[in-house]
Formats: C-alpha cells, sequence, structure tokens
C-alpha cells in the first residue's frame, strides 16, 4: 500500500527498509534532508517538504510518524495537518504519552482526520527480527494499516489492536516499564556475582542462562554480547539515561494506586547512575545501546 513517512532516525529508516521490503510504496521525510536522500537509494521516494508529501500519496492518504515524543510530534502534526484532507489517517508511531495521542486523536476526527496510536518495540534490531507493534484506535482504521503492520511485524501474533485511541501507547508505556524493572533486575545480579570472591566469568553465565533457564531472554543474550566484548564494561560510563516512559508507567501507577515497586525502584536506580558509576549501571548502560542503539557515555 501507499504511505508516507516522516522521520528517519534510528528506527525509522529500518521501518522504511522493511516496508519496502514488503513491496509497500513509501513516500519518505526526514528534517534532515540527507537521511532522504539515503532512503532514496533503498527505493523510496523523497519529499523534502509537508505539501510535496501530501501531493505524492493518492487519497485517502495514510501517513506515519516516527520522530520524538512530545514537542517534535505536535510540531510534526501542526506541520503536516493543513496539507492532509478528510478521510486521511495519521498514524503516531513513536512513544508519545497515551493522554497526548487520546486528545490529538479528538482533535484530528474534528477535522474529518483518522488517528492510529502505534507502540512500537524492537530498537534497532527491528529490520532483521521485525517489530512488535501495540495499536490504538477504532477497528477499521486498524483494518486499514493492517498491511503495514503485518509487514513491520515478525509474524501474525507481533502486533494487535490494544483497544481506543491511546491504547497502543498506554501498552508501550506499560512493556518500558517492565522493561526498566527487568534490566535493573540483570544489573543488580551480574553486580552481584562480578562482587563475587570467586572470580566468576559473566559473559560466560549469561550464554549459560540462556539453555533453558527461566531467567533467559533476548535482553540477556544481548548482555551477553557486551560483555563478551568488554567483560568489565571499562568503556562504558555507568551513567543512564530514562526516555519517558518508565516515569509515566509510576506516575500512572501512583494516580491509580497501583503498587508497582519493581518498576519505581528501577526508575529511581536510573536517577542515581547520574551520580555515581557502578557496575550495575553499566550493565544498564550496555543493554540499552545494545537493543536500542542509545548513546552511552564513554570513561
Amino acid at each position: 500500500m501507499d504511505v508516507g513517512f516522516v522521520g528517519l532516525g534510528r528506527m525509522g529508516f529500518h521501518m522504511v527498509e522493511r516496508l519496502l521490503g514488503g513491496k509497500h510504496r513509501v513516500v519518505a521525510y526526514n528534517r534532515t534532508e540527507t537521511k532522504t536522500r539515503d532512503i532514496m537509494k533503498k527505493g523510496a521516494e523523497g519529499a523534502f517538504s509537508f505539501p510535496e508529501l501530501a501531493k505524492k500519496l493518492p487519497a485517502p492518504r495514510t501517513v506515519w510518524l516516527m520522530v520524538p515524543s512530545g514537542e517534535a510530534t505536535q510540531a510534526t502534526l501542526d506541520q503536516i495537518i493543513p496539507h492532509l484532507s478528510p478521510g486521511d489517517l495519521v498514524v503516531d508511531g513513536g512513544n508519545s504519552r497515551y493522554t497526548d495521542s487520546q486528545k490529538r486523536a479528538e482533535r484530528l476526527k474534528a477535522r474529518g482526520l483518522h488517528f492510529v496510536d502505534v507502540g512500537t518495540s524492537g530498537g534497532v534490531w527491528g529490520l532483521a527480527k521485525g517489530y512488535c507493534l501495540m495499536a490504538g484506535g477504532d477497528e477499521d482504521d486498524f483494518r486499514r494499516i493492517e498491511p503495514l503492520l503485518a509487514t513491520l511485524a515478525p509474524g501474525p501474533e507481533g502486533y494487535a489492536r490494544c483497544g481506543p485511541a491511546g491504547a497502543g501507547h498506554f501498552v508501550k508505556m506499560v512493556h518500558n516499564g517492565i522493561e526498566y524493572g527487568l534490566m535493573q533486575s540483570y544489573a543488580e545480579g551480574f553486580d552481584l556475582m562480578r562482587s563475587s570472591p570467586l572470580k566468576l566469568d559473566l559473559a560466560k553465565i549469561s550464554r549459560l542462562w540462556m539453555q533453558g533457564s527461566v531467567v533467559r531472554s533476548w535482553l540477556l543474550e544481548l548482555l551477553g554480547d557486551a560483555l563478551k566484548a568488554d567483560p568489565s564494561l571499562d568503556k562504558l560510563k555507568g551513567y543512564v539515561e530514562d526516555s519517558g516512559e518508565g516515569r509515566w508507567t509510576v506516575e500512572e501507577a501512583v494516580a491509580s494506586g497501583t503498587p508497582a515497586p519493581a518498576i519505581t525502584s528501577a526508575l529511581y536506580a536510573r536517577f542515581a547512575s547520574r551520580r555515581e558509576d557502578s557496575f550495575a549501571a553499566k550493565i544498564l548502560a550496555a543493554l540499552r545501546n545494545q537493543f536500542g542503539g542509545h548513546s552511552v557515555k564513554s570513561e
């Protein structure tokens, strides 16, 4: 199907590549023109303005946004909406706060436009392995973009409509909160083993635990790769950012009175990492870099 794609960052560029591999026609736009020209070499059609993007898409249009949450998403919407027509559909595949997505859905509906929020997980590995896609919106709108979701996902169970507008980003928010807790558990466990007088081979143990252990996971596999490349993680500074979803998850837990001690503790551990340089914090930094290509600070 035809789709306009806005945002060619770490994930967006690879998502367009995967869509092209699925024989979709993609008209791509990026604020930095060099990225647009790079994706054109992969087979996408380029657009260098929002009017050009809209003109190159047949009505009713589908435009997928993959830009940072918050002001960047809102600014992009404000710029592109005037060039859309009733019946067009906007997909927000970034990590927007679910309440923002609910408001945007209502705003677009008032203009005769459709909206689907899609929480997207897969990081820099999504091109090869596929993306887990959590959608929120009307059933008809979900079905309308299903060919895109089917191409981006690793299989038919790799995407789903989670509920009405905002549900996709709510589920992704909780997903990332859980991710915080999982990563923190690995970080603390491996820090404990490193502190042992037994001189344990952490890379070897991470590979061992991948063989039928109840704690095996893709995150553990990525940790093994990081430890194999740098067993003591000496090249990393244990400084761990948080991109927002963990905070939102904790805020939602407080608002609903739902206990979430592990996720809350993991969030505060990230805050602490910016004041000290522990091995556990280096584990967290290494994992974020492995799965998402997030920048790290070097020693």
